[in-house]
């Protein structure tokens, strides 16, 4: 028995991945979730046109630096799949998108705790977004905070990515 793909589009597609009703086939025009997501077992709590939240479960003894707290990398890295889940909730069909830049300040340490990173944009451009991420811990309290700036791929740049 053939299974029949249908592709919809990345909203919506993100949307019923998260209160699980996505039938058989059905994907976008991005993998979701991504590799490393699944690796690092980040997962997507919320999503809007333009806006994203992930979250993770931290441990330092899985995620620890040489302090023994959570390793900024992973923290950065939380961020990015949020900022690049907003972003691919607003490129056509057929474009892409690549980060150009990205920004990471630290605000506080982490050691086991839920960590949530909520972006959205500040300036949205015909090819260039500028985006902000809170990343913060299950009491709220601010652990760090990241910028970036996404450029959206059309035509013969977004070929292969």
């Amino acid at each position: 028995m053939t299974t029949t793909t249908r592709e919809l589009p990345v909203l919506e597609f993100l949307r019923r991945h998260i209160a699980g009703t996505l039938a058989e086939g059905e994907c976008s025009q991005f993998r979701y979730p991504t590799a490393i997501s699944r690796t690092l077992g980040i997962r997507l709590a919320e999503v809007e046109l333009g806006c994203a939240t992930v979250e993770i479960e931290v441990d330092p003894e899985i995620h620890g630096n040489q302090q023994g707290t959570v390793h900024g990398g992973l923290i950065t890295e939380l961020a990015d799949a949020a900022i690049g889940t907003a972003h691919s909730t607003v490129v056509a069909a057929g474009e892409s998108f690549t980060s150009i830049e990205l920004r990471t300040v630290f605000l506080r340490p982490v050691w086991r705790d839920t960590l949530r990173a909520i972006a959205r944009p500040t300036h949205s451009g015909r090819s260039i977004t500028h985006y902000t991420c809170d990343v913060v811990r299950s009491d709220g309290k601010p652990v760090a905070t990241v910028t970036s700036i996404v450029t959206t791929l059309r035509g013969d740049r977004s070929q292969g990515r």
